[in-house]
C-alpha cells in the first residue's frame, strides 16, 4: 500500500494543489506543524512515488480529494461511556450510518450551518478518530483487519441532534449530513506508524477548553473488529473513510446541554496525528428572487 509517512494534501506556495509526504522536525508528531512537503505523484491509492521535489504549505487542505473517496461511513455509541451519558444500552453490533462525501472538509475550514440547521438549538461536535481503508476487503478475519488500513486521521463527526433524532424519521444521516459536517485531517498517519490504534488519546477544544478527554482505549468495538465486521459479505474499496464514534462529553450529554453556536471555534485532536481547528459559520439565507 503507502510509501508515505504522513499524507497530506496542500496549497503550495506556488499556488498548486498537491499530495505530500509532510516533512516533520524529529520528534514532532502534530501534521499542522509541517511547513514542507515531498511532493507525491502517481495514484495516491495506487502506484505513486514519493519525489525529491520539496514544496512549501501554504494551507492544508482535506487530505483526499473529493473524487479519491470511495464512501464515508461512521460509527454511532462507539465508546462505552458515551453510550452511557446517551442513557442508551451499550450496542451488540456496531451502529452504522452514512455521511454524503460533500460533508467532508478540510482540517481548517470552516463549518457551514444552513438555515434549517439554525432554526433550533442542537449543534453537537464529536471528536473521532478516522481510518482510512487502502485496499480492498471482503471477508476479512480481525486479526489481518489491520492490514488493510492506509492509515489514521482525526475528525469531526458534527451532528445536530434535533434532525437527528426528531426530524429523521428514525435514520440520523439528516441530522449529520450537511455539506461540511465532516471535517477531518490534518493528514494521514500511515499505519506503519501508529501500529496500535486502541491507545491513543483523543479530545476536543471549544473555544479553548477542554470539552472531551479520552483515549480510544474505550471504544466498545476497536478498529480490527469494526471493520472485520463491515467487510463481511460487504466489499471496503480503497478510499473508504470510516468515523470511529466519540467518546464522552459531546454538548448532548451535559445539563444544561452545550450547543455550538455561530462563531465558536472547536478543535478536535488525536495524538500522533495533529488537530482540526473549524470555526462555525452560521450561513444567511439567499433573498428569494
Amino acid at each position: 500500500m503507502a510509501m508515505f509517512s504522513r499524507l497530506i494534501r496542500f496549497l503550495a506556495k506556488d499556488g498548486r494543489t498537491y499530495y505530500g509526504d509532510a516533512i516533520l522536525s524529529s520528534g514532532v508528531t502534530d501534521i499542522t506543524k509541517a511547513t514542507q512537503a515531498r511532493v507525491i505523484k502517481g495514484d495516491i491509492l495506487g502506484k505513486h512515488d514519493i519525489t525529491n521535489q520539496i514544496a512549501d504549505v501554504r494551507l492544508l487542505l482535506a487530505p483526499f480529494a473529493r473524487e479519491d473517496v470511495k464512501t464515508v461511513r461512521c460509527l454511532g455509541l462507539n465508546y462505552e461511556q458515551h453510550a452511557q451519558e446517551s442513557k442508551m444500552p451499550l450496542p451488540k453490533y456496531p451502529v452504522l450510518f452514512y455521511k454524503p462525501v460533500t460533508a467532508l472538509a478540510g482540517p481548517f475550514d470552516n463549518i457551514p450551518v444552513a438555515a434549517p440547521a439554525q432554526e433550533v438549538e442542537g449543534l453537537d461536535y464529536e471528536c473521532e478518530l478516522v481510518a482510512i481503508i487502502g485496499k480492498e476487503a471482503r471477508d476479512v478475519p480481525e486479526s489481518k483487519a489491520l492490514d488493510y488500513v492506509l492509515g489514521y486521521a482525526v475528525g469531526n463527526d458534527v451532528s445536530h441532534r434535533e434532525w437527528q433524532l426528531k426530524r429523521g424519521g428514525g435514520q440520523w444521516a439528516l441530522g449529520k449530513g450537511f455539506d461540511g459536517w465532516a471535517p477531518f485531517g490534518p493528514g494521514i498517519v500511515s499505519s506503519r506508524l501508529i501500529k496500535d490504534p486502541q491507545s491513543l488519546k483523543i479530545s476536543t477544544k471549544l473555544n479553548g477548553k477542554t470539552v472531551q478527554d479520552s483515549s480510544t482505549k474505550d471504544m466498545i468495538f476497536g478498529v480490527a473488529k469494526m471493520i472485520s465486521f463491515l467487510s463481511q459479505g460487504t466489499t471496503l474499496l480503497p478510499g473508504d473513510i470510516i468515523f470511529t464514534g466519540t467518546p464522552q462529553g459531546v454538548g448532548s450529554g451535559r445539563s444544561p446541554p452545550l450547543w455550538l453556536k455561530d462563531g465558536d471555534v472547536v478543535e478536535v485532536n488525536l495524538e500522533g496525528i495533529g488537530s482540526c481547528t473549524n470555526k462555525i459559520e452560521h450561513i444567511k439565507s439567499k433573498p428569494k428572487l
